[in-house]
Formats: C-alpha cells, structure tokens, sequence
C-alpha cells in the first residue's frame, strides 16, 4: 500500500502544499479554517510526516530540551506539563534535563562543546549559574532562560514581575489586619535572585502600608521545600514573641510551615495566616487550601516556546527581550478561612 504523501493532504484539503508544511511545520500563520481542513485531512488520511528528511534537509535535530533545577519539584513539574504540548504544537519534541542546581552541569550545558548535537535550542531554569554565567554562554546557542534572572539584553526571559507578585501577596497579609508578618525564604546570595526579589516585594509591601519591618522575623532557608519550611516555622514559633501571618517563598515552604503550626496546636488562618506562591496543584488540595501567587504557567510556556522557535530559525543572533507573563493573587483558606 502506497504511503500517504504531504501532497494527498493537500489534494484532500484543498490547499497548497506548502500550505500543508505550514501548518504541520508551524512555519507561518494559517487561518483557523484553512488548518482546521488540513488537520481534518491529515487525520483522515492518517498521515505522517517525514521528520527524518525534514531534519536532514534543514540540518536540526527537530528537538529543544528544557533544564529544569528539579523534577520532584511540582512548580516545574507543572511547568514542564504546559510546555511540551506548546512545542509540540509547532513540531518540536521536548527532551528534559534535570541538573539539582549544580554550577558545572548547567555551564557545560550551555557552554561550548556542549551536547547541542541532540538539540536546536534550549529553555533554561538555571539555579546554580550566576548572571555572569549566563551572559558568558556560546553566543550561538538559542537560548531563553525561565525564573528570576534579568537578562540586560544578553539573552532571552520569560517571567512574572517577582517583586509586584510578592508586594501584592504581603499586601493581602496586611489587609486581613495581620501587622507582625514573617518571611521565609530569603537567599542572600549570588544565585538566589528568585527569593532577593520576594524579600524585596515583602519590604515595598510593609513600606506602602507605613509598616515596620523586623528583620528577624526574614527567615533563610537553602531551598524551597516542605523540610525547610517546616523548620523555619519552629524557630518562628519558638520565639517569644511569634509572628501573626507568614509569606512563604514557595507553596512547598508553605506546606511545611502549615504542617508545623497545626502540630504545635495553632489555628490556621485564626492563629497565623499563612500564603505561599507558585499555586502548585498540591495546594488546591490540602487542609487548609493555601492562599498563593499563581504564575500563569501556560503563559510563561508558550512565551518560552514562542521565543526560542524565532531564535532557531533566525539566521543570525538576534538581541534578547524581556517577556512578562501574568499572575494573579488566589486568597483560600489558609488566609481567610472558610
């Protein structure tokens, strides 16, 4: 039986073949309609495309590959989830790399001499590399960096405005009469822009309220886990005077505050008032449901996808941008009960 070729869709659809390749390629804009027929034939003929000769023919892998810190971490979990159906939908497929923060691993992947063989471009959530780091990467590599990292123009990212997020959450805090408010997370450290600029919408939030801050009560933690979380709770607790509301860096941190609180006989919200960030889906769902800063994920996918297919097809590098995706503050039980 003969195989279906790219010009039986094209028959069938009523179109060009090149109309075709465009729409399976994700080359050019299509009309609605027009690759709703050609999806329809391609359905119908069961047709598949020749990704060997395609790749071969443009000298790509048809592949990027997206580092993340950690797999175990539901935050990039989630992520990962909205970004291959977004690079899918443009015929790439996705290879994940998993690099627990370490400082060599994440500079050989976007250094020279890299594995770039395997891949066309990379989206990068990088934990161990420094702004330096990233700035000094092979200038060929197409590259769009995820999280908290400002690119000053030297290469491609995609995030949420960490500082009003973080503003606006302490903002809740202060609204719901909470006036002793404690964070933990804080990273003070070359790498840790991510909790730096948390700790900085924590500051603008008491500023705007004409409210104190008590550096004390800005708690460290090495990662943003349920571990680390449940620990700076306790010392929180054990202090003499205890804070009424927390601002967790993370929903993880979040949960193991929460954990902590409930153990040592505390009401939550009624006692401490607790909100974290990320709206990870285990959130949704515990006891209380936690109060938090939800980064539109599908936004910051397509955005990373989006960016990193024009710097793969550009013919020469090309500057980078800053791209915002939005957010948006989710108040539930572990801050107003219910």
């Amino acid at each position: 039986m003969r195989e279906t070729t790219l010009r039986d869709v094209a028959e069938l659809a009523g179109v060009s073949p090149r109309t075709v390749s465009n729409v399976v390629n994700g080359y050019a804009k299509v009309t609605d309609s027009t690759r709703a027929k050609v999806e329809a034939a391609i359905a119908e003929l069961g047709y598949r495309p020749n990704v060997l000769a395609r790749n071969l023919a443009t000298g790509r892998s048809g592949q990027i590959v997206v580092v993340v810190p950690y797999l175990d971490t539901p935050y990039f979990a989630e992520l990962l989830q909205a970004v291959i159906p977004a690079a899918r939908k443009v015929g790439y497929n996705v290879l994940v790399d998993q690099t627990d923060g370490d400082r060599q691993h994440e500079g050989e992947l976007i250094g020279r001499g890299s594995r770039r063989f395997l891949f066309d471009g990379m989206i990068l959530s990088p934990l161990g590399l420094a702004q330096e780091d990233l700035a000094a990467r092979d200038p060929d590599l197409p590259l769009v960096v995820l999280g908290e990292r400002t690119s000053g123009g030297s290469f491609d990212h995609v995030g949420i405005d960490d500082v009003a997020a973080s503003t606006e959450a302490v903002a809740h805090l202060i609204s719901i009469g909470r006036r002793r408010i404690a964070a933990i997370g804080d990273q003070p450290y070359p790498t840790g822009e991510a909790a730096q600029l948390r700790t900085r919408g924590f500051r603008a939030a008491h500023a705007a309220a004409g409210l104190p801050v008590d550096e004390s009560l800005i708690v460290g933690t090495a990662r943003f886990n349920r571990i680390d979380g449940a620990s700076a709770m306790q010392s929180l607790l054990d202090r003499s005077d205890p804070p009424d509301a927390v601002f967790c860096y993370s929903d993880l941190v979040a949960s193991g505050a929460i954990h902590t609180a409930i153990g040592r006989g505390l009401r939550v919200p009624e006692d401490i008032a607790i909100i974290g960030y990320d709206d990870i889906e285990d959130g949704r769902y515990s006891q209380p449901t936690i109060s938090t800063i939800s980064p539109d994920k599908k936004a910051i996918a397509q955005l990373a996808v989006d960016r990193l297919v024009l710097r793969i097809a550009a013919p020469e590098p090309i500057p980078g941008v800053e791209l915002r995706a939005p957010h948006r503050l989710i108040a539930r039980q572990s801050t107003i009960g219910g």
